[in-house]
This record gives C-alpha cells, sequence and structure tokens, in this order.
C-alpha cells in the first residue's frame, strides 16, 4: 500500500525535473531570439536636435532665419559657423527656449524648447558667449552656486564640483576669486559650471571669442573629450578654421544656410569638388586635351603658364590616370599633388558665390575681423577673377 504513493511522488518529482529543464530550454531560446532580432532591427538613435525649416522675423523687415534644417545626432559636434550678424546667436535662443520661431519645426531631446521641463533642464548645458559668474566669490564657490541652481545637495556635489575644476584645470585655483582670474580662465570657469550637472547636450555659445590661440586649442580639447564621453555640442563660432574641430558644419549667412555637411564634405561643395594642383614645363594644346579626357575631371582652371588647378571628382583616381595618361604621351610632370584648401578658402568662396547671387560685395555680408573672416590683405591662395579662368596668388 505504501509503494503506489512513493511511486506517485517519484514520477511527480520527476515530471517537474523535465518540465523544468523545458521551461529553461524555452527562456533560454526566447532570449537567444530576443537578442538576435535586437541585433537584427535596431533601432536608429533619434537626432538629439531637429530643426526643419524655421524661420524667424522679429518685425516686417526680412526675415533674420529663413527656413533653415538640421539634425544634430547624439555624441557629435555640430558647428555652426558665421559671420557677426548672420543669425547664430538667434539660433541658439530658439533651440534654448528663449525664442520662439515664427514657422517651422523645432526639437531637442524630442520635446519643443518652449515646452521644457525641469527635468530636460537638467540634461542640458549652456555656456554664453560673456562671463556670467560671480567676480566676488571664489572659483570653487561659483561652481557650488551653480550646482546648487541645479538641485544638487551639499554633500553630494562636492565630488563633482572637483571634477569640474579639475576637467579645466582650475582646480589649483579654487580659493582665488573669480575678479582676480584672467580672461581665459574666466571661459574655463564657465565651462565648468555648464559641466558640474553632467548635462548630455551642451550649448556653447562663441566660446572661443577673444581669447589667444594656445587657449583656444585647449578649448577644443576639453570639447573632444566631452564628445568621447558621449555628449552632445552644438558649438557656435566666427573662427573659420575652428570648423575641422567638428562632426558636422552649418554655415550660416544672414539667415540662410550656406552649406551643411561634414568639414569635408563642405569643402567639396564649395569648390566644387576634390581638388589637384598640376604643374608642366608648358601649359599646352595637347595638355588640356588629355586632361579633359580623364574621368571625374570637372573643371580646368589655369594658375599660371605652367600651373593647373583640377577639380575633380576623386583626387586619387584621377592622379593616378593624369600621370599614366601623360606617360603614355611622353609629357612631363613637373609636380602634381592633391590640395586641401583650408577652411578659411571655403568660406570665402561660398559667400562669395552666394553675394554674387545677390550682386553684393563680401564686405556687404561679411565685415572683416581679424582672426575671423579674411582680410583684403589676407586672402585665400587662389580665387577665381570675374573675367575669365585665370587664377592669381
Amino acid at each position: 500500500m505504501l509503494l503506489f504513493p512513493l511511486i506517485v511522488l517519484w514520477k511527480e518529482k520527476e515530471i517537474k525535473e523535465i518540465i523544468g529543464s523545458t521551461m529553461q530550454i524555452i527562456t533560454s531560446d526566447k532570449q537567444n531570439l530576443a537578442e538576435a532580432t535586437s541585433q537584427e532591427i535596431a533601432p536608429a538613435l533619434e537626432p538629439v536636435i531637429t530643426v526643419q525649416k524655421v524661420c524667424k522675423q522679429f518685425d516686417k523687415s526680412v526675415p533674420t532665419i529663413q527656413e533653415i534644417s538640421f539634425e544634430v545626432q547624439p555624441g557629435e559636434i555640430f558647428c555652426l559657423l558665421g559671420p557677426s550678424g548672420s543669425g547664430k546667436s538667434t539660433v541658439m535662443r530658439m533651440l534654448t527656449g528663449v525664442y520662439q520661431p515664427n514657422q517651422g519645426y523645432i526639437r531637442v531631446l524630442g520635446i519643443e524648447p518652449h515646452n521644457f521641463t525641469r527635468k530636460t533642464r537638467a540634461r542640458i548645458g549652456y555656456m554664453p558667449q560673456n562671463f556670467v559668474l560671480f567676480p566676488e566669490l571664489s572659483t570653487i564657490d561659483n561652481i557650488n552656486f551653480v550646482a546648487s541652481a541645479y538641485g544638487m545637495s551639499w554633500f553630494g556635489r562636492a565630488a563633482k564640483v572637483r571634477e569640474a575644476l579639475e576637467f579645466v584645470n582650475l582646480w589649483d585655483a579654487r580659493d582665488r576669486l573669480a575678479s582676480q582670474l584672467s580672461g581665459g580662465m574666466r571661459r574655463r570657469l564657465d565651462l565648468a559650471g555648464v559641466l558640474v550637472h553632467r548635462p548630455e547636450l551642451i550649448f556653447v555659445d562663441e566660446p572661443t571669442a577673444g581669447i589667444d590661440p594656445v587657449l583656444r586649442a585647449k578649448f577644443w580639447d576639453h570639447f573632444k573629450a566631452l564628445r568621447a564621453e558621449g555628449r552632445t555640442l552644438f558649438v557656435t563660432t566666427q573662427y573659420v578654421t575652428e570648423a575641422d574641430h567638428c562632426d558636422k558644419v552649418a554655415i550660416l549667412s544672414r539667415g540662410h544656410l550656406l552649406a551643411l555637411g561634414s568639414p569635408e564634405a563642405v569643402r567639396r561643395q564649395a569648390m566644387g569638388g576634390a581638388i589637384i594642383n598640376l604643374k608642366l614645363d608648358e601649359v599646352t594644346a595637347q595638355a588640356l586635351r588629355l586632361l579633359r579626357s580623364i574621368p571625374g575631371m570637372k573643371d580646368i582652371l589655369t594658375v599660371s603658364p605652367e600651373q593647373l588647378r583640377l577639380i575633380v571628382e576623386d583626387s586619387g583616381q584621377a592622379l593616378k590616370a593624369i600621370v599614366n595618361v601623360f606617360q603614355q604621351n611622353n609629357l612631363d610632370i613637373q609636380n602634381i599633388e592633391p590640395y586641401r584648401p583650408d577652411f578659411e578658402e571655403v568660406f570665402v568662396t561660398l559667400l562669395e558665390k552666394d553675394t554674387g547671387k545677390l550682386g553684393l560685395a563680401t564686405s556687404e555680408l561679411a565685415p572683416p575681423a581679424t582672426g575671423l573672416l579674411p582680410t583684403e590683405n589676407k586672402r585665400p591662395p587662389a580665387q577665381k577673377q570675374k573675367s575669365g579662368q585665370t587664377w592669381t596668388e
């Protein structure tokens, strides 16, 4: 009589073990399938900033911002480049909720800026163009004040305050009054105040204006370090050469975008393609005929009786093709090399194309400013003249 209940209990235990192991296999298979599926159809990251056909007009005159569109992806440095009065600060103020657009669509962290909640604002840092902290407070007291404004507790923020000051190399000057700091140190103090609450999106309005080139380079080292941490930076600047530090560049003039893309893409857009400099013993009709036969040749510009500037689709392929065809026809090449214009030349070329459409002088659009935009005494090495296909050095 006792044997039957024991057999039942033993069978019940065996069945439970079988069911348990089966469920583990099913669960494991589901997890593997879910992981494989998520890898196959992983959703793309949403842009941190989306701007679509945005206009801003303050009165009945010409709109300050005219139908601009761009996106800023997570973890990139986006540079809005333009001369004074181009509309950079207006764009920044729309993105931070100070202004609302008259037309168009703006989303920052998925929200319209004028609807930012306190929680959303805690995810954002903003560094204005001018020093806005307190000269009568010490360096560390200023950062403690900013931390308290973000609701960080006194005991919980000490490590973050130190981290922010060390990041900008101001920890050793923590007890010095802000009024005793140099202009460059004040800019770094501003940056520490932006970083103390560890924002994921950082707006920086002309951070290097008025500081020396060495310190400007240090600022960009800081920005690249922040990008390496996964932060997203939106930077405005007048310094043309700073565009090469960025992942994406938007060039703004008179409220509309002249170019948008990576620095290399903007170069190609401005110059019409890649560039090759070619020097011969003499530019002959035969040489020009051979060059025109090269695949991907877009334009041939004369620099001097011996030198040409070639606009091509792909500089690497074109360079090899030119060398081969000249060797086959027993023509000597003195020198041939790819040419990468600096961003000052790119910037001026885009402005001249834009002003040429309107019949304006470049000076009307972008008044010269030393170190910011090219002046008449410092023009790019080669500029096409209106009289024809002639270049001057």
